[in-house]
């Protein structure tokens, strides 16, 4: 709003200057705003300042101007926005006041006119974050996540690559004065981040590095996990969720250098922000990643809770880790741990029994396609669960042709296969089985071939379904399970309980029999086909306990390194 007392022409230019002045800061013009007052040269400098530190997302409105005996004076309302989103502001009036130049008005030129404190020294924005910093625990209250110190090693032209590589390459041995050249000439002459270093990596070599010309520590505090052991992209949820909790929480302070130090003028306290308990258990996470961490390929294995949904390990290879946080999000043909599925929604048609005679001959076409059982072993008439626990893709194929086109969308969606999960801390993507319109592409889906795909969790899930009887809603952060898009039909019962003991009958009497050893152990293998047949990933799926998990490797020929992968977790997580 604005007043002007003693209205004349006069005071109609006194309102002009005044406006213009405001107009001019709200645009972040300081020269145009410094032109209108009484020192143009101090007030160009000063606002320039300004804007450059403080930004230029500013409104400046007029409020109050009063003329008296050629005297004026005036208010401004003012509002700065800062940070994320533009969601702090920061708001003050100040008083200005005018004085006559000829016929016209010139603003009296004085900083604490434009910004509170600016009189006192120049402003700068900072943020404020909370103290202490939140940590991820584990579930047994261990820290997973913690802030820490890092040091950019920062490297410019002129810079002794020999002499960095030197120092840095014992720990990280792919950093070489030729990579650290190459990097060098693709950044143009720009410096680049040769290496980030851990306090403890950093502190036998920092001054070496210190003192190499054109080399520049820079330190900056980043979420790590306390066990860099345990460093993947799976992890990277949590720690997003962990900066999300620590912005919405943090403060902003606007202040001035004074003479005597740094004033703050403006802003906002950081609020406490507790810790998150997260599901994982880092023991089972570090006895997840030791099994895979000799395979060559990508791997990964997924562990959860049946009767929680709490996904206690969510493990990598460093091959995995190259590509991302496969997972929770790659996508793979599941090859026979999708059996699980086609043995299910057959039960339920009534087509067939636990215990009803099948023909599982060593090859046979089926509606075009040619399906042969690995190495084309032949068992002849069988029941149902010894077809199971041997893997038959002819008994499979078979059956997945008399389902419904719907019949293995529906069954995987029982068993939480090809549901969206939305959870805080983790991005996951389940599968995709879809409807199979034509007898051949019931075959293919039925042997976890064709357009079928699952990720690790989701198989992970799938196993976690049949163990508790229905799908538990997935969560990595206690007390925050996820939701699903949509609620599929609840999975009949003793169909869990069929399909368990064939699971129970393969590590008993079929293809995870290296695995008879772990007591009460439930298991389905699988290999999956892709390209052109000539690979193969290898899959295993299995319940013991209150425990399921999916073990995935990629390009592995056979289901073998998969199960052994799964045994060696399970022997060391006890």
């Amino acid at each position: 709003m604005l007043v002007l007392a003693g209205c004349s022409d006069s005071g109609d230019r006194l309102t002009a200057t005044v406006r213009s002045f405001a107009d001019a800061l709200s645009r972040g013009d300081a020269a145009a705003a410094a032109a209108l007052t009484t020192d143009e040269a101090a007030a160009t400098e000063t606002l320039g300042d300004l804007f450059a530190s403080l930004g230029t997302d500013v409104r400046v409105d007029v409020g109050t101007v009063e003329e008296t005996d050629g005297a004026a004076s005036f208010g401004l309302d003012t509002t700065w926005r800062f940070g994320p989103e533009k969601r702090n502001e920061w708001r003050y009036s100040t008083d200005g006041t005018a004085a006559a130049d000829g016929d016209d008005w010139k603003i009296q030129w004085n900083p604490a006119t434009v910004a509170p404190g600016l009189d006192e020294g120049p402003l700068s924005y900072s943020t404020l974050v909370p103290q202490p910093a939140a940590r991820v625990l584990d579930r047994t209250g261990a820290e997973l996540l913690t802030q820490h110190v890092v040091t950019l090693v920062e490297v410019a032209p002129g810079a002794d690559l020999n002499a960095v590589a030197a120092l840095v390459n014992p720990i990280a041995p792919g950093i070489t004065a030729e990579s650290l050249a190459r990097d060098m000439d693709a950044a143009a002459g720009k410096p680049v981040t040769a290496i980030t270093l851990r306090q403890d990596d950093l502190a036998p070599i920092e001054s070496q590095l210190s003192a190499l010309p054109n080399v520049t520590l820079n330190p900056q505090l980043r979420l790590l996990s306390t066990d860099r052991a345990l460093a993947s992209p799976t992890l990277s949820g949590l720690s997003d969720l962990w900066q999300q909790r620590t912005d919405a929480a943090g403060g902003w302070a606007v202040t001035t250098q004074t003479t005597a130090g740094a004033k703050r003028v403006g802003g906002q306290d950081a609020e406490p922000v507790g810790d998150i308990a997260s599901t994982l258990d880092i023991g089972m996470q570090r006895a997840a990643e030791d099994a895979l961490a000799p395979l060559p390929t990508p791997a990964a294995i997924v562990a959860i809770q049946p009767s929680t949904g709490n996904l206690l390990a969510v493990a990598q290879n460093a091959p995995a880790d190259a590509q991302g946080p496969i997972a929770l999000t790659g996508l793979y043909p599941p090859g026979s741990t999708f059996k699980t599925v086609t043995v299910s929604a057959a039960l339920q048609s009534g087509q067939v029994t636990p215990d009803s005679v099948v023909a599982c001959p060593g090859t046979e076409n089926i509606e075009g396609r040619q399906i042969p059982n690995d190495d084309n072993f032949d068992l002849g008439q069988v029941p149902l669960h010894t077809a199971f626990a041997r893997s038959c893709n002819t008994t499979m194929g078979r059956l997945a042709v008399n389902l419904p086109p719907d019949g293995l969308t529906k069954a995987a969606a029982q068993l939480g296969l090809g549901i969206d999960y939305t959870a805080p801390g983790m991005t996951t993507v389940t599968g995709s089985v879809p409807v199979a319109d034509t007898a051949a592409l019931r075959v293919e889906e039925g042997i976890g071939q064709g357009e079928v795909t699952a990720s690790p969790f989701g198989m992970a899930l799938v196993a976690a379904t049949l163990a508790n009887g229905s799908a538990p809603a997935p969560t990595i952060v206690e007390g925050e399970p996820a939701v699903a898009d949509r609620t599929p039909e609840p999975l009949p019962g003793a169909v869990d309980e069929q399909v368990r003991a064939m699971m129970r009958e393969t590590v008993t009497g079929g293809t995870a029999t290296q695995l008879q050893d772990i007591p009460g152990l439930l298991g389905k293998t699988g290999t999956a086909e892709y390209i052109d047949d000539q690979h193969a990933h290898g899959w295993f799926v299995g319940i013991r306990g209150d425990l399921a998990l999916a073990v995935f490797v990629s390009d592995a020929g056979s289901s073998v390194p998969a199960v052994d992968a799964a045994g060696g977790f399970l022997r060391a997580a006890g």
